[in-house]
């Protein structure tokens, strides 16, 4: 696909309720997501989404608003959505001007917003957006879907890969992962805190 064919797919919000306005027959499918390291399963799942409707929407998230931890998102927000809208089964790409999928969804209002299989169990979300996206959908008409493929996760493949760690490190974060992760650091810190402690030393 050339560059000029792939920009026009580049459209911002008010493009998105164009889109929808002049489609009213269609059925417009939504994902939305980082879209970092684009992969394999970032393909399949597109080509899983395409097939609940006619137009499908891609929307990722603002470089500002990304919140996978340092030197992230490793991609900016214009080279992501130029490798999402290289794909020929996306049709439109967005760049969120929002810190969650919600405002988008309610804009958009699409007929499926779809999502991939590790999101079927929504109690799983650690964020507990999932369930804000769902009420959105369900506001605008629409249906939350999710996907059976198999998943694969960018932030696997770049820690992998990519990370900026030293083997020390990359060591010492994976013990933490395995000792619970951050919300078990956040819950010690916070006992922690409430402690009196006396230092004595010279």
């Amino acid at each position: 696909m050339d560059e000029i064919k792939r920009s026009r797919k580049i459209v911002d919000l008010q493009g998105l309720r164009l889109v929808r306005n002049k489609n009213p027959q269609a059925k417009v499918v939504h994902c939305h997501g980082v879209f970092d390291v684009l992969h394999g399963g970032h393909l399949v799942y597109f080509e899983s989404a395409k097939k609940f409707g006619d137009i499908l929407i891609v929307t990722i998230t603002a470089d500002k608003f990304v919140n996978k931890g340092p030197n992230r998102p490793y991609f900016s927000e214009l080279v992501r959505a130029s490798m999402v809208a290289a794909l020929e089964v996306v049709d439109y790409v967005t760049i969120s001007p929002f810190p969650t999928a919600v405002q988008v969804i309610s804009a958009l209002r699409p007929d499926y917003y779809v999502k991939g299989p590790d999101y079927k169990d929504k109690a799983r979300d650690v964020t507990g957006g999932i369930y804000e996206e769902e009420n959105a959908v369900k506001a605008g008409g629409g249906k939350l879907v999710f996907t059976e493929d198999e998943t694969f996760s960018s932030s696997t493949l770049i820690n992998k890969f990519f990370a900026p760690w030293t083997d020390e490190q990359q060591q010492a974060i994976e013990v933490a992962l395995k000792a619970g992760g951050t919300e078990k650091i956040e819950e010690v810190l916070d006992r922690i805190s409430k402690l009196n402690v006396l230092v004595v030393g010279e």
